[in-house]
């Protein structure tokens, strides 16, 4: 092991868990658990609400997975990656004010809290609530893997016991401090990944001799890798545009996401979150890609794409500081991991045990039900980790397409059309999510998930669900 590198993680990790024992001990002193657990008592502030948002968003998928895609695809992937540029505009803008108003007005705690109240239709809610455990289920696991493969990668571990060590530390963190232990830890980790992307890419520039000669080596190798379009030709203009709704625009109906907008303490924080999310998203997202490509003439003929990152600042950097800039992919996918793991337990606690198994549950049995159902749910993830696949990416895009697919229209029509109703809600989260299953098994590619038309496998089930969420409201006409 090169504890070089080891030591300045562990140091991060600590740090983690005095974070996760201080939000630990406010827990406790907070009256209603589940708004302290699940929201952090909407009490963020915008500096903390920008980062909790880019760290959730900005996962193992955008530090390990998408610069192996890069790495794999060339410049392509690079432009790719820069329509998640608007990522929190569109939250923040779309859902905006008028989210946490009527979440407030809904005392809800979760997105299926919200779907709950201005729909008043039981089927909504399971619908809704098995939707997300099942697709965030999926992007659990691709943080699993992620942070395995780069523990792995730094200590030369198995990834099976790679993998042990980033659940077991993942879970307690998670288990003993809730929302506002992530929050808190967001921030730094979100500070830590800005500067990390900041430190490699300019390490790796000069590695390789500087941006021409980098380019030059690409093109000797495969021109193609240079162009927009990728390797196999697959990233085209239609295909580009359409992925810009699966993690642009779409990310409105991500759960995880969207719970953020109920959690900030006033519309200063919400605005003061827009400009500096946006901007850190963007130097992040090109950074982190683009190191991606430009590693490919460091590191020629890496057996596993996904292992680019980790094996790249051990390469191009002293290995303390290797150890330091290292702490941003850890941070992304810990912080990412945690706001799932927190997410699923949430629909599972708040959304189906509290609202129809014991809607007169304690405090202290919620509590105790809480920490149970994340327990098992990160034991349950770890065991559907053991078998990875080639490319982690395809999991955590697989999850982002089903969740846009079945909440982008229930929730942002049930917030602006007074016309939609919970048939409209049913036939959207029902057809959004049926049509998407059916069109990635019989279209989806390993990577490119490429869909009917040459577009992502995401855009035409959103279409079809807004379709379904109109005809069906106005053929019933309720409100």
């Amino acid at each position: 092991m090169n504890w070089e590198v080891i030591i300045p993680l562990l140091i991060f990790i600590i740090a983690v868990f005095g974070i996760g024992y201080w939000a630990s001990r406010h827990l406790r002193h907070k009256s209603n658990f589940m708004q302290e657990y699940f929201l952090g008592s909407r009490e963020l502030g915008g500096l903390i609400l920008a980062m909790t948002m880019i760290a959730t968003y900005g996962s193992a998928s955008s530090f390990i997975g998408g610069p192996g895609a890069a790495y794999h695809e060339g410049l392509g992937w690079v432009l790719l990656s820069m329509s998640q540029i608007a990522t929190g505009y569109f939250v923040l803008m779309i859902l905006g004010k008028k989210f946490a108003i009527m979440s407030r007005k809904y005392n809800a705690v979760t997105l299926v809290d919200f779907l709950k109240n201005r729909y008043n239709s039981t089927i909504v809610v399971i619908l809704s609530a098995v939707s997300i455990i099942i697709f965030l289920f999926s992007a659990m696991a691709a943080q699993w893997v992620g942070g395995a493969r780069l523990i792995g990668a730094l200590t030369g571990l198995s990834y099976t016991s790679a993998l042990f060590i980033f659940a077991v530390a993942v879970l307690i963190y998670v288990i003993i401090g809730g929302f506002r232990a992530i929050a808190v830890t967001d921030s730094m980790q979100g500070i830590i990944m800005f500067i990390g992307t900041f430190i490699l890419l300019i390490a790796t520039i000069i590695a390789g001799g500087g941006m021409g000669n980098i380019m030059s080596d690409l093109a000797a190798e495969n021109e193609l890798l240079i162009s927009p379009f990728g390797v196999d030709g697959n990233l085209t203009s239609l295909y580009v545009s359409s992925f810009w709704i699966l993690v642009g625009v779409g990310v409105v109906g991500l759960p995880q996401v969207a719970v953020r907008a109920m959690s900030y303490k006033d519309s200063r924080s919400m605005h003061r979150a827009l400009i500096i999310g946006t901007f850190v998203v963007a130097f992040m997202m090109f950074g982190m890609h683009l190191a991606g490509v430009l590693a490919r003439p460091i590191l020629p003929e890496l057996e596993v794409a996904d292992n680019v990152m980790p094996t790249l600042a051990m390469t191009v950097l002293p290995a303390w500081l290797a150890g330091i800039v290292l702490a941003a992919p850890l941070a992304a996918i810990m912080s990412t991991v945690d706001a799932l793991l927190l997410m699923v337990s949430s629909a599972v606690v708040k959304d189906i045990y509290y609202n129809y198994i014991n809607p007169q549950a304690t405090n202290q049995k919620v509590r105790n039900v809480s920490i149970g159902v994340t327990a098992i749910l990160g034991v349950l993830v770890v065991l559907f980790a053991l078998s990875p696949p080639e490319f982690l990416i395809t999991l955590n895009l697989f999850a982002f397409g089903g969740l846009e697919a079945a909440f982008v229209w229930p929730l942002v029509l049930g917030l602006y059309w007074s016309k939609g109703n919970r048939y409209g809600a049913l036939a959207s989260i029902i057809i959004g999510v049926g049509s998407y299953i059916v069109i990635y098994v019989f279209f989806g590619e390993p990577l490119e998930q490429l869909g009917p038309f040459g577009m992502h496998s995401v855009v035409l089930p959103i279409v079809l669900s807004l379709m379904g969420y109109v005809f069906a409201s106005l053929l019933t006409k309720e409100n």
